[in-house]
């Protein structure tokens, strides 16, 4: 039998390109251009949650001002503070807080949790995400409301330079325009929010051990981080400059933070918070990038 000629032989099939970084970057951008699909469906995870409801979204409100309104009162009793500045301070934290954990706790159910639509709907899995995030954020401008009537409450207090108790050494100048960067923070953060939600949620679809890990973790992260206490805390225990103050710098949900609780609360501005989180964000998203390179195409196998 004569071998078969180099002409004859059929030829070799293409080579797969659906592990790169184009078809990644695709899977977001086309999921940013479903904007009317992911608005949609967040506005319905709304309405759902509240169905029958007699007021409705306003429990998240509500249930956000009752806590907020307990945790400050006590610790400001605990750590001997003024009232007037230390309750916004924990309005504000525990508000932006709320929407950083419902980010990284339903990120890690994410696709989990929609698995019906990934296995029957033919869009990126980016829509889901995009989905998660943006009903986050629905919450977060219900919780506004709460920093709203607090600052409306405490408005003489917060627009005139003012100190926290603990940290005289630092002149706060109060509320002034430089509360619009606040703006600018939360979009960062809910720019971070997306990558997040994609990489532990494609993580979590492979190791299911991870949400439950995550949640938590996240509770023990809750007192680490300065939301029910501040900074000045610290220096009262230790000179400045002590270890103890590398228990907030070292945790990166405090940077995530300050860069949208300072504006809203007229605090000093350090522009480190924004290099930390700037830093985060392209980190980040190669991560994420790189695990959806890989792995997209399995999600629908693994859910």
């Amino acid at each position: 039998m004569q071998p078969t000629s180099t002409a004859e032989r059929p030829p070799a099939p293409p080579a797969s390109n659906s592990r790169t970084f184009s078809r990644a970057v695709a899977d977001v951008r086309e999921g940013w251009h479903n904007r009317e699909l992911w608005g949609h469906l967040g506005w319905q995870d709304i309405k759902q949650r509240y169905r029958r409801s007699v007021i409705g979204p306003l429990w998240i409100t509500i249930s956000m001002g009752t806590t907020a309104l307990a945790l400050g009162l006590l610790y400001s009793a605990l750590f001997g503070q003024e009232i007037s500045t230390f309750l916004p301070y924990v309005t504000a934290g525990f508000v932006i807080w709320n929407f950083i954990v419902g980010c990284v706790t339903e990120g890690t159910d994410v696709f989990i949790a929609n698995e019906g639509l990934i296995k029957h709907l033919p869009a990126p899995i980016s829509v889901h995400v995009l989905r998660l995030v943006w009903r986050q954020v629905l919450f977060f401008v219900h919780n506004l409301v709460v920093y709203l009537v607090v600052l409306v409450i405490f408005f003489n207090d917060l627009t005139h330079p003012y100190r926290m108790v603990g940290d005289e050494d630092t002149l706060h100048p109060g509320i002034s325009w430089t509360i619009l960067l606040a703006i600018p923070g939360f979009v960062l953060i809910a720019v971070n929010a997306v990558w997040i939600a994609l990489l532990f949620g494609i993580i979590s679809t492979r190791f299911r051990d991870i949400p439950p890990v995550v949640h938590s973790f996240i509770n023990l992260v809750f007192f680490m981080t300065p939301i029910v206490w501040h900074t000045g805390v610290l220096n009262k225990v230790g000179a400045q400059g002590d270890w103890r103050i590398l228990i907030a710098e070292l945790n990166p949900l405090y940077h995530f933070l300050e860069i949208v609780r300072a504006p809203l609360l007229g605090h000093a501005q350090s522009w480190h918070h924004w290099a930390v989180v700037g830093g985060f964000t392209v980190v980040g998203w190669g991560l994420a990038l790189v695990a959806l390179r890989n792995y997209r195409a399995r999600v629908s196998y693994w859910v």
